[in-house]
């Protein structure tokens, strides 16, 4: 479990439906900029963690939170409006998650990450454990194993067995 980085997609909604605020007589209300309450702005998030590491006096090495990647993108806008003109740089939410979309975080975000963030001393043979969700890549794909090797890393995709939701520690501690 030393090598193992557990990631997992969760849908987060920007606002809810009913809110309660306390605020002081001289406070506004915060403002909420969504043409109504079914029109909730939702986003998916990709995490991934890890198991902490600690050296031999007992100093850690490493937290074992590798990180926290949104599926957005940048979009210019179409149209001028009164608080912002045409063109100017917008970050939407990738509605629809497929395969080239899971793909693109775990080679541009993720495995850059884990390289970045693990510690020298520890093995550089790493396992990423996904959840058996159509959209996930398997091991043999080309691109992949191509930045899994690089840098001396050794990095392999393993699916959790079916029917185990209790072997994901993002579903069991951090969602």
């Amino acid at each position: 479990m030393s090598q193992t980085v557990h990631i997992d997609e969760k849908w987060f909604y920007l606002t809810r439906t009913n809110q309660r605020y306390y605020v002081v007589d001289e406070e506004e209300l915060p403002y909420r900029s969504c043409k109504s309450k079914r029109y909730i702005t939702k986003v998916m998030f990709m995490c991934a963690v890890s198991k902490p590491v600690y050296g031999l006096e007992g100093e850690l090495l490493f937290v074992g939170k590798i990180g926290i990647f949104p599926f957005t993108c940048e979009q210019a806008a179409q149209r001028s409006i009164k608080n912002r003109a045409a063109g100017t740089l917008e970050t939407k939410s990738i509605d629809s998650i497929i395969k080239q979309v899971i793909k693109a975080c775990l080679i541009e975000k993720i495995i850059p990450t884990i390289k970045e963030k693990w510690p020298s001393t520890s093995d550089k043979r790493i396992f990423i454990q996904q959840d058996n969700a159509k959209p996930h890549i398997t091991n043999n794909d080309p691109n992949f194993r191509k930045v899994a090797t690089e840098d001396g890393f050794d990095i392999q995709l393993v699916f959790q067995p079916p029917n185990s939701p209790d072997l994901n520690t993002n579903d069991l501690g951090f969602f």
